[in-house]
């Protein structure tokens, strides 16, 4: 039988404790796969959120940290600054994590341009601890908390990270994706390998927000929950580049 496709020599071998449909494994296999391309499977650190990515470390075949909730940027600041300055330093982090507790580091960590790229997993939900409202909960979508529906006159408005990070001076690459079909899981592919070559680089922080599915959550099949973030996500939650310096550059 023909081999079409072997498992990226970067992710370990360890069975995935993710819920069935759930778009974390399809975002770390990419992630291991522009690695390998990039040469630098021996070159990755990569920190890992409170969340429903918290075993992440058990997932990748290079050196892995576990960083308090929220404070991932932070922990991948300080690895920047004293390891080589080859290596590529991701961090992995969901809504609540990095929107929420997080969102201190997330800005700070921006304001300072530091040479690390951000993964951001956005299915607008908390869920690993029982599908609470996070502030990526879109207006009307159920959570836990919010039983009828996120009301922005009660609970706020949501976060627009992408848009609001790219008003910083820090950052210099900013693309929010998507993995509901394959097209999309390629354009997610480039974007994180464009925020790699760009670290590569040493032009700065790079972030890219995947917008992700939650079907247990979201009390969805995994077809139906994609095809909500299809929908409802995208129009809520635009898909694109918010900033580029490298466009810039060119001009």
């Amino acid at each position: 039988m023909k081999i079409v496709a072997t498992k990226p020599k970067m992710l370990t071998d360890a069975h995935m404790h993710y819920c069935p449909g759930c778009t974390h494994g399809i975002v770390h296999r990419l992630i291991a796969e522009v690695l390998e391309e990039l040469g630098k499977t021996d070159n990755a650190i990569g920190i890992m959120p409170v969340g429903c990515a918290v075993f992440g470390y058990n997932y990748f075949n290079c050196d892995m940290y576990q960083a308090a909730h929220g404070r991932a940027p932070s922990v991948a600041s300080g690895v920047r600054r004293v390891v080589n300055p080859d290596n590529i330093i991701f961090c992995y982090q969901g809504d609540g994590d990095l929107a929420s507790i997080g969102m201190a580091e997330t800005v700070h960590a921006c304001m300072r341009g530091e040479n690390i790229t951000v993964i951001f997993i956005n299915n607008q939900i908390y869920g690993m601890t029982g599908g609470q409202m996070a502030p990526t909960t879109m207006p009307g979508e159920k959570a836990t908390t919010c039983i009828y529906g996120r009301d922005p006159k009660v609970y706020g408005n949501p976060v627009h990270m992408s848009e609001m990070l790219a008003t910083l001076t820090g950052p210099a690459y900013i693309e929010r994706v998507a993995c509901f079909d394959v097209a999309h899981v390629r354009k997610a592919k480039a974007a994180i390998k464009k925020a790699f070559q760009i670290q590569m680089a040493k032009k700065g922080l790079s972030f890219i927000e995947v917008l992700a599915n939650c079907p247990t959550n979201y009390h969805m099949t995994p077809l139906d929950s994609m095809n909500f973030v299809k929908t409802k996500g995208c129009e809520f939650y635009p898909l694109g580049v918010y900033k580029d310096i490298t466009t810039e550059e060119n001009k």
